[in-house]
C-alpha cells in the first residue's frame, strides 16, 4: 500500500513581501528622477502673468539645466540656502529666458535676461537703456488674446483691454512692441501705461550678477522691484540662476477637473504646444 505522505508532491514554502527590496526600489527610482530634475532638465509651470505675452499662465514647459553650469539653485526643490560658486558656469545671452531663486526666497521666478556683468542700466519711461543707448522698440499691432480661465484679462493689469471679437468671444486686446537687444535678440513685450516701474537706475551691474526683466513690463515682481515687494531687490547672483527655459510642452486653460478625464483635453490651448523660447535673432 502506497504512502500517502510519500505520494503528496511538498508544497513550496510560502514567501512574504521583501519590503526592504521594494524601499530600496523606490529610492533608487526617486534618486533617478531628482538626479535628472537637478542636472539635466525639469518640467515648470506658469503660474502668473508676469512673461506676457511669450508666456501664459497655465503654460507648461521644459527647463534645462546644464546650459549655464550648476549651482546650488540646479536642485528641484532647493533644500540648500545660497552657497557662493557654480560648476562648469557660462553666462546667459541677453534675451535668454531664465529661471531664477531669489536669495530672499526657496520659490522659483522665470524672467528675461537683459543686463550682463558691468552692463549699466536704466529704464526711464519704460525704455530700457543699455550702457548709455536705448533699446529700440518696435510698435506691433495689439495683440488679441482669447479669454479663459487663467487669463481672464483683469482690469487692474489691463484696463479697458476686455473686447468682443467679431466672432463674439471675449478678447483681452493688450499692446505689444517688438524689443531688439544688442546681440539682436529680440521679443516682445507688453507696456499698457506708466507705473512705478518705468523708472530705474541707472546703476552698473556687479561682477557675477545678471539684471532680469519680466516682458510683461507693468506687472513683474523683476530686478526693478525691491524684496519688499517680492521683486528680485536689482541685480541677481549668477548662482541665482537655475536653468534655462526652452520651450512650451502644452497649455491649460484653467478649467481642468481632477475628476472629469475629458477635461483633460477639453482644457488645453491650441497652438501653444512645441514653441520655442529662444528669443529670435536678427
Amino acid at each position: 500500500m502506497t504512502d500517502i505522505a510519500e505520494s503528496t508532491p511538498a508544497r513550496p514554502a510560502t514567501r512574504g513581501v521583501d519590503w526592504w527590496g521594494e524601499f530600496k526600489s523606490l529610492a533608487v527610482l526617486l534618486f533617478c528622477v531628482l538626479g535628472f530634475h537637478s542636472f539635466i532638465a525639469k518640467p515648470f509651470y506658469i503660474p502668473s502673468e508676469s512673461m506676457m505675452p511669450v508666456l501664459l499662465k497655465g503654460d507648461r514647459l521644459v527647463v534645462s539645466k546644464y546650459p549655464y553650469g550648476w549651482s546650488y539653485a540646479s536642485l528641484s526643490f532647493h533644500p540648500l540656502c545660497f552657497m557662493p560658486g557654480r560648476v562648469l558656469g557660462r553666462l546667459p545671452e541677453r534675451g535668454d529666458v531664465v529661471i531664477v531663486t531669489p536669495r530672499h526666497s526657496r520659490e522659483d521666478y522665470i524672467k528675461r535676461v537683459i543686463g550682463l556683468p558691468g552692463d549699466t542700466i536704466e529704464v526711464r519711461g519704460g525704455t530700457v537703456i543699455l550702457n548709455g543707448v536705448p533699446v529700440p522698440q518696435r510698435t506691433l499691432p495689439p495683440l488679441m488674446l482669447p479669454v479663459d480661465a487663467n487669463a481672464p484679462c483683469p482690469a487692474g493689469q489691463f484696463p479697458g483691454a476686455l473686447v468682443a471679437g467679431q466672432d463674439g468671444k471675449r478678447y483681452c486686446r493688450l499692446p505689444v512692441a517688438q524689443e531688439t537687444l544688442p546681440n539682436g535678440r529680440r521679443y516682445q513685450v507688453i507696456d499698457v501705461g506708466p507705473s512705478a516701474l518705468d523708472w530705474y537706475g541707472p546703476e552698473k551691474i556687479p561682477a557675477g550678477h545678471l539684471f532680469l526683466m519680466g516682458d510683461n513690463r507693468d506687472n513683474s515682481a523683476d530686478s526693478r522691484a525691491t524684496l519688499a515687494e517680492r521683486g528680485l531687490g536689482g541685480p541677481v547672483p549668477f548662482e541665482s540662476i537655475g536653468g534655462r527655459a526652452e520651450f512650451i510642452t502644452f497649455s491649460v486653460d484653467g478649467t481642468t477637473s481632477l475628476w472629469n478625464p475629458l477635461s483633460w483635453w477639453t482644457s488645453l490651448r491650441g497652438g501653444r504646444a512645441g514653441a520655442s523660447l529662444h528669443a529670435q535673432r536678427d
